[in-house]
Order: structure tokens, then sequence, then C-alpha cells
């Protein structure tokens, strides 16, 4: 087996901007390295999910699928390249990409910016992934964000 059918970064995919430029950014870090990319987007029932089915409300995994066909139409265009793979993965963010990082080189995700007290109830799976990750974590900010290339 060569080293690219072997070795994956991962990138999590949410939709936002900053998920979108960490598609663009792992993809060059995947041809860098001689790897594939994986791009996953993860979903899972919301809370008090029994009431959504009985007001007959479905759809979340193909609303999760259409989000990450979307990122990756934003980030490369019609044609993928072939070392990229889009992943639909049931589960929450933070424990799939932490599980998953156990067979990847890299985690790649975005940043979306919550910080402060927001960011304490909203919960961050960009923090999750970078304290529970089982390889090298990057995180990347949406372009013109703050903090993104280097702003503080």
């Amino acid at each position: 087996m060569t080293r690219a059918a072997e070795e994956k970064i991962i990138v999590g995919v949410d939709g936002s901007d900053a998920s979108v430029e960490a598609l663009r950014l792992g993809n060059r870090l995947a041809e860098g390295l001689g790897v594939r990319l994986e791009a996953w987007g993860c979903w899972e029932y919301p809370a008090g999910y029994e009431g959504y089915l009985a007001m007959g409300a479905e759809g979340f995994a193909r609303d999760a699928e259409e989000n990450l066909e979307r990122a990756l139409t934003e980030a490369f265009g019609p044609e993928r390249p072939r070392h990229v793979a889009a992943r639909l993965v049931h589960g929450s963010p933070r424990t799939s990409l932490v599980e998953g990082s156990r067979r990847a080189v890299m985690l790649v995700v975005g940043s979306r910016g919550h910080g402060g007290f927001a960011g304490l109830l909203l919960g961050s799976v960009s923090a999750a992934c970078v304290h529970h990750a089982h390889c090298p974590v990057l995180v990347v900010h949406a372009p013109g964000s703050r903090g993104a290339r280097g702003e503080s």
C-alpha cells in the first residue's frame, strides 16, 4: 500500500466560512504530504428528537450531507480533487472528530470565533479537538475574521 492510501487528513466541515477555509488549507497540506483528505460532515439527532418525529420533521442526515457538498463545492469548485473524499458521520462532531483523529495524520477544523462566555455556553468543537485529539490539530479562522492570518 502507498502512503497516500494509508494516511489521511480529516477536515471537520460544518458549512461555516472557517470550515470552507479549513478544507482549502487541509487540501494544500494533503497534497504536500501525499496523503488523502477526508471531509467529515457530522450530524446527530437533536435533544428531544422524539418530539420532532411526532411532528413529522426529518432529514437531519440529508441536511448535513447537503451542507457538506455545498462546502466542498465552495472550496474546490465543481470538480473535487481526486484525493478528496466526503464522509457523512452520524455522531456529535466533538466525539466523532476526536475518535477519527486516531486514524489521521492531522485534524483540521474551523473556528467560528465564539469566545468568552458565549463560547463556554455553546461549547467548542475546535477546543475539544485541540485538547483531546490523538494527532496534531490545526484550527483555521475564516478569511478576514479576527485572528485570521496572525491578527489579534
